[in-house]
C-alpha cells in the first residue's frame, strides 16, 4: 500500500526535497535541532542526503552523520551527493533496529518517516537506546487532517485524501507521539507546527508536486478511476489556487 522508493520515486522525492517549501522545511530542522561541532548524529530516513549534507557542515571534522533508509535508490542518491564527505557513513536498515550501539548518539533527526513506521513503541524504544543521557531527538511527520486545498469538487477531494492515507501507517502520528516517546523514557520539550503555504500554483512548490503523485497514486483505491484522479488533479490547479498545510516537529530528550 506504501509508495514505491524505486528509482524513480527516489528521483521524484529529491526534486520534492528541493522546492524552496522543503529547503525552509530543512533550516526550520536545522535550528530546532540546532547540531554541532563534534557531535554524533543520526539521520533516520535519510532519503536523497539533503539533511545528511547540512549535518556534515554543522558537525565538521571531528563530528560524525549516520544516514539509515530502508532504500537501495535512496541510498544511492545519498552517496551521490554526500558519500565523498569522511564525515558521513550510510546504511540500509529501518527505524525499529537501528545498527548503533547502546547510547553512541548525541542525536538523532528524522523527517517524514515514522508516519510509514508500522512498530511505533518498537522504534521509538530504538531511539531511546541509541541516544546518550543529555542527547536529544527531534522528528517531523504530517497529520494529513491539516491539508487545506481550493476545490470545486469537494466530495471527490474528500474521497481522494482518505485514498491517498493508503499509503501510510499513521497519518495522524503528530497527536499521539508525545504519548508514545514519554512511554519510551523520553521527556517531550518543544512542539511546533511548520506551515507549508503555497497561495498561488508554482510548479517548483511541494504542493505541485505531491499533487501530481497523488494523483497517479489513487487510482483504482478507494472506488476511483485513472479519470478520477485526473479530474481531481484539473481541479486542484484550476480556478483559484491555494494550498497549506502544517508539518509537525517535536524535540525530546531522555528521561
Amino acid at each position: 500500500m506504501t509508495l514505491a522508493f524505486d528509482e524513480e520515486g527516489a528521483r521524484e522525492v529529491e526534486r520534492v526535497y528541493s522546492t524552496p517549501d522543503i529547503v525552509q522545511q530543512r533550516a526550520e530542522v536545522l535550528g530546532l535541532l540546532a547540531p554541532r561541532p563534534g557531535e554524533r548524529i543520526l539521520d533516520v530516513g535519510s532519503g536523497p542526503g539533503f539533511l545528511l549534507e547540512s549535518l556534515a557542515a554543522a558537525v565538521g571534522p571531528e563530528g560524525t552523520v549516520h544516514g539509515i533508509d530502508p532504500s537501495p535508490a535512496m541510498n544511492a542518491l545519498a552517496t551521490r551527493r554526500v558519500g565523498a564527505l569522511p564525515v558521513v557513513t550510510i546504511a540500509q536498515g529501518s527505524a525499529e533496529a537501528l545498527p548503533y550501539p547502546d547510547g553512541d548518539l548525541d542525536a538523532v533527526v528524522s523527517t517524514q518517516v515514522y508516519e510509514y513506521v508500522a512498530d511505533i513503541p518498537q522504534a521509538f524504544a530504538e531511539l531511546r537506546r541509541v541516544v546518550r543521557p543529555g542527547g536529544r531527538v527531534l522528528l517531523l511527520d504530517t497529520d494529513w487532517d491539516s491539508v487545506v486545498w481550493h476545490v470545486a469538487d469537494r466530495a471527490r477531494h474528500a474521497r481522494v485524501m482518505a485514498a491517498w492515507e493508503e499509503h501510510l501507517v499513521h497519518p495522524h502520528l503528530p497527536a499521539t507521539w508525545a504519548r508514545h516517546l514519554r512511554t519510551a523514557g523520553f521527556r517531550v520539550t518543544v512542539q511546533a507546527a511548520i506551515p507549508i503555504l503555497n497561495p498561488r500554483l508554482d510548479e517548483d512548490t511541494y504542493s505541485a508536486l505531491i499533487a501530481r503523485t497523488i494523483a497517479g497514486y489513487v487510482a483504482d483505491r478507494q472506488g476511483l478511476s485513472s479519470e478520477d484522479g485526473r479530474a481531481w488533479l484539473a481541479d486542484v490547479r484550476g480556478g483559484d489556487y491555494f494550498f497549506s498545510m502544517n508539518r509537525f516537529c517535536v524535540v525530546a530528550v531522555p528521561e
